[in-house]
C-alpha cells in the first residue's frame, strides 16, 4: 500500500507556508502499463509526488520547495504572470499540477526529456481524474516534447532513444492515431544499440504495433 506522510513547505516564489501530503512509501503491485506506468494497490501515489503553492501557483516536487538555492526573479516573475491568476481560485488536480511543474522547469531550461516526463505523468492523472479530454491532450504534449528531445540528437543518450522512441508511439497510440503510432514504432530498431539487451523493445515496438495491450506480461 501507499503510505502518506504530512510535510510543511514554503514557496520559494511568494515565501507561503503550507502542509501538504508527501509518498513515504509505495508500491507497484497493481501491474505495469505499455506506457511504463506502475500502478500501486490501494492509493495512487502520483498526486501526492508533486505540489502546489494556492498563493501564487508555483508547482514541483518535494524538492522544488526544500532548496537552498536563489531563485531566480526572472521565473518567479513568469510565475506570478502565467500561474498565479489561476492560483486559489479551487484546488487544483493532479494532472493540473503536474502541467504547472513542466511549465515551471521548461521555463528553468530543463530538457525536453525532464518536461515530458511531467507531462506524461499529467496525463496518466489525468486518466485517474476520468477526464478522457485532459488525457489526450496531456499524452500528445508528452508526446510532442519526447520527439524535440530525439530531434536533438545529443539531448538523449544513445542507449536510451529505442525506449523512448517506443513511447513516442506508444503515447501516440493511446491518444488515438495509430498512423503516427506505427510510424513511431517502425523506427525503433534503428535505434537500437544492443540486439540482445534491447530485444525486448524491439519485440514490444511490434507488439504495440500489429496487436496491442494495455499492460506488460
Amino acid at each position: 500500500m501507499t503510505v502518506l506522510r504530512s510535510i510543511d513547505l514554503r514557496c520559494p516564489v511568494c515565501e507561503a507556508q503550507f502542509r501538504a501530503q508527501a509518498v513515504m512509501a509505495t508500491n507497484a503491485f497493481g501491474g505495469k502499463q505499455t506506457d511504463f506506468r506502475e500502478i500501486s494497490s490501494g492509493t495512487q501515489p502520483l498526486p501526492y509526488q508533486v505540489h502546489r503553492c494556492n498563493e501564487c501557483g508555483y508547482a514541483g516536487p518535494e524538492g522544488a520547495f526544500t532548496t537552498d538555492e536563489p531563485f531566480s526573479p526572472l521565473i518567479a516573475e513568469q510565475v506570478r504572470r502565467e500561474l498565479t491568476p489561476a492560483a486559489g481560485a479551487m484546488p487544483a488536480t493532479a494532472s493540473e499540477k503536474y502541467e504547472a511543474a513542466a511549465r515551471i522547469v521548461e521555463w528553468q531550461s530543463a530538457t525536453p526529456r525532464q518536461v515530458g516526463e511531467l507531462l506524461l505523468r499529467a496525463a496518466w492523472c489525468a486518466a485517474d481524474e476520468h477526464d478522457g479530454e485532459a488525457e489526450r491532450y496531456f499524452r500528445l504534449r508528452a508526446a510532442r516534447t519526447f520527439e524535440r528531445g530525439l530531434a536533438s540528437y545529443d539531448a538523449v543518450p544513445r542507449e536510451e532513444r529505442a525506449v523512448l522512441t517506443y513511447l513516442v508511439g506508444e503515447l501516440w497510440r493511446r491518444a488515438g492515431d495509430s498512423k503516427q503510432a506505427t510510424a513511431w514504432f517502425n523506427r525503433v530498431p534503428d535505434e537500437i544499440v544492443s540486439p540482445v539487451d534491447q530485444r525486448w523493445i524491439a519485440q514490444l515496438a511490434a507488439q504495440q504495433r500489429d496487436r496491442a495491450r494495455e499492460w506488460l506480461a
